[in-house]
């Protein structure tokens, strides 16, 4: 069956979301779409000369790969800059629909945003599947909509990448508008404040119309607010902005890929003011929490996903809610690519490369990188012949890592990490098995460090 390119690029677009970060999907690809295709060249049309830099040297390969998976006929792809509201884009969009439009099928609306709010009016309360891994969060952020600012203020949610975070942010914000649509609510990422903190000192604007946004608000939501660490001028501001809206009983809600104890290089007194309220952490979904995200998502669109294919899409894919709606998406391309729902075994085949990359194992390189990164030690740091505490530390959680997730043997770790003993590797496994027991905040360190083992 035929597929056009508005079909085509929001399958391109559904395998990428769970390649990339959702801040760069959200940031990079919004308001991208396929301005034609010829001689096995795509065009991309980018909304601006900054977003066609960024696809061009930092995520092409991703496109290409995306583009030959669903066309093999596609070789390459070249952007351009093209306005959303260009005659060319209103002219494609005058065209007949076809009867089934993918753009819907894949429920592909995350940029159908309100611009007072920054809201996502699909995330609701009403299409957050609740499992026993994200209850406790649901049920603080469906108490706060009914007791604004004055329980659990501030609400601190945390949890890995793609388990639902913003989209309790989003129903949170969605219905305290339901409520009381003349309160004034706001969500934005940490990102964005700093970026437009910058871009006002950059332009020499009245600083005072930034404050004036932030803090004349009823609720402020504030995504993956760990990337405001280290950044003193922003920190400051958002350190103000936090105390004017707490001191009036405006609520806050945050959310973070950790908890704040975890947060690195990051104030103490905002260390501090993120614990005043409630934590309250969302964890890797079961099985049948995944099964029933899966047969939500499906809902009643054509075609009808067999049932053993989505029980294996959420038996395979066990982490991160992003990587299930990804292979949904793909699943779905690929059904209305053949004009008919795909087998089990086709299935599996479709989604061959996805289930690899779950199931790959971290090198001792990026082990070992990735917990000097987590502790902000440099290059080398993890080598030193020193005694110090914030060295050896680390040194023995990548020990206990190169050992758990790469199982090398300790003479190999011992050798790997400065020509050390064996028996210096295996008191270090030993140590850290043992404390992981009872040290919930070594888990989650461990837990994080994992996290950027397979970062890409």
């Amino acid at each position: 069956m035929y597929m056009n390119q508005e079909e085509l690029w929001q399958s391109v677009l559904g395998q990428i979301e769970f390649e990339v970060s959702r801040a760069n999907f959200a940031t990079w690809f919004k308001h991208t779409s396929i301005h034609g295709i010829e001689d096995g060249i795509a065009t991309i049309a980018v909304p601006n000369a900054f977003a066609k830099e960024w696809l061009e040297k930092k995520f092409h390969k991703n496109i290409i790969k995306s583009l030959r998976s669903t066309n093999p006929e596609i070789r390459n792809a070249s952007y351009i800059v093209s306005s959303i509201n260009s005659p060319a884009h209103t002219q494609a969009k005058k065209r007949p629909e076809p009867v089934e439009n993918l753009d819907e099928q894949l429920e592909f609306k995350e940029f159908s945003v309100d611009r007072d709010t920054n809201l996502n009016p699909r995330y609701t309360f009403e299409s957050f599947v609740i499992g026993t891994f994200n209850e406790f969060a649901h049920a603080a952020g469906l108490s706060i909509t009914k007791n604004l600012g004055s329980v659990y203020n501030p609400l601190f949610i945390y949890g890995g990448v793609g388990l639902g975070k913003t989209h309790l942010l989003h129903a949170i914000g969605n219905q305290v508008k339901k409520d009381h649509p003349d309160f004034k609510v706001l969500y934005l990422t940490s990102e964005r404040f700093v970026n437009e903190l910058i871009s006002v000192i950059q332009n020499r604007e009245p600083l005072q119309n930034f404050k004036d946004k932030y803090r004349n608000v009823d609720l402020l939501i504030i995504d993956d607010v760990q990337f405001i660490a280290g950044k003193a001028k922003s920190e400051e501001e958002f350190f103000h902005t936090f105390n004017s809206l707490y001191e009036r009983g405006k609520q806050i809600v945050f959310s973070s890929d950790k908890p704040p104890q975890a947060i690195q290089n990051i104030e103490e007194r905002l260390r501090s003011r993120f614990e005043a309220g409630l934590n309250a952490d969302i964890s890797e979904p079961e099985y049948e929490a995944r099964l029933a995200i899966l047969k939500l998502k499906q809902g009643s669109k054509e075609p009808v996903i067999a049932g053993e294919v989505l029980e294996y899409i959420a038996f395979t894919i066990q982490k991160n809610i992003r990587e299930l709606e990804g292979a949904l998406n793909i699943i779905l391309a690929k059904s209305k690519l053949k004009g008919r729902p795909l087998t089990l075994e086709e299935a599996k085949i479709a989604l061959e490369q996805l289930t690899k990359t779950t199931k790959r194992i971290a090198t001792p390189s990026q082990i070992i990188n990735a917990v000097a990164q987590y502790y902000d030690l440099g290059e080398g740091g993890l080598f030193e012949r020193s005694r110090r505490r914030e060295v050896v530390r680390p040194r023995q959680i990548a020990m206990y890592l190169l050992r758990e997730d790469f199982h090398g043997s300790y003479p190999f770790i011992g050798q790997k990490l400065g020509g050390r003993d064996h028996t210096t590797a295996l008191h270090a496994y030993e140590k850290i098995s043992n404390e992981l027991k009872k040290d919930s905040k070594l888990v989650e360190e461990i837990k994080q460090i994992r996290g950027k083992m397979y970062e890409s």
